[in-house]
C-alpha cells in the first residue's frame, strides 16, 4: 500500500513537471490552454505587409520551424520592419506554436 502511494505520488509530480516542459514563450503559462499575442518591437514607420514565421513543438521533447524575424519578412516580401509581435499557443502542454509576426514595407 505504501509503495503505490510513493508510485502515485511520483507520477503526480512527473505529470505537474512535465506540464512546464513545453517551451513556448509567453508572458504566462496556461496549463490547459494558451493562446497570447504580445509586442516585440515597433518604429514609427507603418506598413501594409504582413509576414508570419512559425515553430512547432511537442511535447516539448521535438521542435522544429524557423519562427525569426527574417523568415517573417521573407514570408510577408518585407523590406522595411516597422513591427514585431509574437504569437503563442499550447494545448495541454503536449503541442504548442511561436510565431513571429513582421509588418511593414
Amino acid at each position: 500500500m505504501k509503495q503505490l502511494v510513493f508510485i502515485t505520488a511520483g507520477l503526480l509530480c512527473a505529470a505537474a513537471l512535465a506540464a512546464g516542459c513545453q517551451p513556448v514563450a509567453a508572458p504566462t503559462i496556461g496549463l490547459l490552454y494558451l493562446d497570447v499575442k504580445g509586442p516585440v518591437t515597433a518604429t514609427e514607420g507603418t506598413g501594409t505587409r504582413e509576414g508570419r514565421a512559425c515553430a512547432q513543438s511537442i511535447l516539448g521533447l521535438f521542435s522544429t520551424g524557423d519562427a525569426s524575424i527574417e523568415a517573417a519578412k521573407a514570408a510577408g516580401g518585407i523590406q522595411e520592419v516597422s513591427s514585431v509581435d509574437h504569437h503563442s499557443t499550447s494545448i495541454l502542454g503536449i503541442v504548442g506554436e511561436f510565431c513571429t509576426i513582421a509588418r511593414g514595407k
